[in-house]
């Protein structure tokens, strides 16, 4: 089996090995893009430094040192921890404009950013626990 890196470095796989790797919830989330529900999630609530990684190919999306309590339900951060691992793009779902957050190496599902976060950036990622790994310091 390869790793599923092509020559572009993204992170492809079959819809079997992503659910063979993935737990339910978080194929729900990083290959559906579901939501899952507010102020439930692992990492709502956590306050240990660390690194915040894609839980689908274990790239660097977020800093602990961006996260902050938005009281919104779910993991908020300030700023990607590397811009380019983040890709957006316009979502018109469920009757409303957003924007929605992927991971830019396997293009998993991650969240919205709204432009009503704190200084110093004034965004809010607001992004689902399942799509993340935390590694902490």
């Amino acid at each position: 089996m390869s790793d599923g890196k092509t020559t572009t470095g993204k992170v492809e796989r079959s819809e079997a090995e992503w659910r063979k790797e993935l737990t339910p919830m978080q194929y729900a989330v990083l290959r559906e893009k579901a939501t899952e529900r507010p102020f439930f999630g692992e990492y709502e609530h956590e306050q240990r430094k660390g690194i915040y990684v894609c839980a689908g190919c274990g790239q660097t999306l977020f800093e602990s040192d961006a996260k902050f309590d938005s009281g919104c339900g779910w993991p908020s951060f300030t700023a990607p921890a590397v811009a380019s691992h983040v890709d957006e793009e316009r979502d018109t779902s469920l009757g409303m404009v957003r924007t929605e957050v992927l991971c830019s190496k396997c293009d998993g599902h991650l969240g919205h950013v709204f432009e009503d976060g704190p200084a110093p950036t004034g965004l809010r990622y607001c992004i689902n626990s399942a799509a993340l790994k935390l590694q902490p310091k």
